[in-house]
């Protein structure tokens, strides 16, 4: 228990400076974009995260659930074989990317690079996931924390650093913006392989057993494939959600321009902001997963409750407060990217979609550690669809438009949830007042 408090206090500590970082980042990408160029931005984002997603084919996950699992002398050959399934699915991956995303419509109205710049991401991605399941893995939380922080400080002083000493148009500047992400990405790449690398030949002079290479395999094809289903479906409908919310308010009556800036507004204005503290749940999430998944293994429900019942005092604690100060100083902190009334009205009115998030992210990795992926999966699917139905039903009136969005975004994160807490809840024993019971079904 004393190495996950450590890895939660480094990498909340870290995520804090570096969520400090993405803020300042995304000031600066208002300003030098301006609030249709920002609502492209944050149109393209999704889609780049899918192929980021279908990069990382969820290794982090499933190497740090099996590294976690397995005693010290199997890592080594864990590792061997990890490295092998990235090397055979990222040439794979690559080259149905450059066959592919030249012709996909979503990157139409953007510069001709951005297609290969998403592409150079694919082998970065792949590699950079399989150092970050290691040290997952082995609970080495400090080498993720600053390979974050590195992340996010990278692009800032590039983007800071370029913007400064020219000017561009409204497409090329987007052309820049996401190649300083990719820079970045580049950036924490190289230092996580050195590290890696340097650990490595340290486990070589270390005693080791082998696994069947079969074994292994199906091991951590048996995590990633469907975290990566879920996490596929979650990229996919984001992806598609700006497309879809623009297609609702054009229809109420908007204009394109006019859409897209007010999605600018909610996702990198409003979102941006509200999503500041969700640094310590995505600290939370990194820890949990090799954290649930070797207690799980030891059959300890006691200490499945006890983490539980931690995990969501600690959101409650600074989930709450969070929410209140962005509800009374919406003004001033919207105020910090545009001078915009919408962009208050936003932030306020999604307060509910931000506080259950923060308990979202650590509750799935708790559904992760214990294997129920699938019914993580069918949680994700309601709550998308539910989300969507209300999209489509108010916020193509003219007299919902953006409210119909929020109203949705606040109704699926409320409904994902309780069906996670309440999974969760059944697998591990224990009652929805936090009471042991006796684990049924395991």
């Amino acid at each position: 228990m004393a190495i996950y408090y450590k890895g939660i206090i480094f990498l909340a500590a870290s995520a804090f400076l570096g969520e400090g970082v993405e803020f300042l980042i995304n000031m600066i990408l208002a300003q030098e974009l301006g609030k249709h160029g920002l609502g492209l931005y944050m149109s393209i984002l999704p889609s780049i995260f899918l192929v980021v997603l279908l990069s990382s084919f969820e290794l982090p996950v499933s190497i740090s659930k099996f590294i976690a699992e397995k005693e010290e002398k199997f890592h080594r050959n864990i590792m061997h074989h990890a490295i092998t399934i990235t090397i055979i699915f990222t040439i794979i991956l690559f080259v149905l990317a450059s066959m592919i995303i030249p012709f996909i419509p979503v990157f139409n109205g953007y510069h001709p690079y951005t297609k290969w710049l998403v592409i150079i991401l694919i082998p970065v991605i792949s590699f950079t996931s399989v150092a970050r399941g290691f040290f997952m893995g082995r609970h080495q939380m400090g080498k993720i924390a600053v390979a974050n922080f590195l992340r996010k400080s990278i692009q800032l002083l590039l983007l800071f650093i370029v913007f400064r000493l020219f000017e561009f148009e409204t497409e090329t500047a987007l052309l820049i913006a996401i190649a300083t992400f990719v820079g970045s990405e580049i950036v924490v790449f190289l230092y996580l392989i050195y590290m890696f690398i340097i650990q490595f030949q340290q486990m070589k002079r270390m005693p080791f057993s082998n696994m069947n290479r079969k074994v292994v395999r199906k091991n951590l094809v048996s995590v990633s494939v469907p975290t990566t289903g879920l996490r596929l479906f979650s990229a996919l409908t984001g992806a598609i959600q700006p497309f879809l919310i623009k297609a609702a308010l054009i229809r109420s009556g908007l204009s394109d321009t006019i859409a897209t800036e007010q999605f600018g507004m909610l996702m990198g204005v409003a979102v941006t902001i509200g999503f500041f503290p969700a640094f310590i749940a995505h600290s939370l999430m990194i820890v949990l997963i090799p954290a649930v998944s070797k207690t799980y293994s030891d059959k300890n429900y006691s200490m499945l409750q006890k983490m539980l019942s931690q995990v969501m005092i600690l959101t409650f604690l600074y989930g709450v407060p969070a929410v209140a100060i962005f509800y009374v100083f919406a003004g001033p902190l919207t105020s910090l990217f545009f001078d915009s009334p919408t962009a208050v009205g936003y932030l306020q009115m999604l307060w509910p979609f931000f506080l259950f998030h923060f308990f979202i992210m650590p509750m799935q990795a708790f559904l992760i550690g214990l294997g129920l992926i699938k019914e993580t999966f069918i949680h994700a699917i309601w709550a998308t669809a539910v989300s969507y139905a209300i999209i489509l039903l108010l916020s193509s009136l003219p007299e919902w438009r953006m409210e119909g969005v929020i109203i949705a975004m606040n109704t699926s994160s409320v409904l994902l949830a309780l069906m996670h807490y309440l999974t969760i809840c059944k697998k591990i024993g224990v009652s929805l007042l936090m009471r042991g019971v006796v684990p049924r079904n395991n």
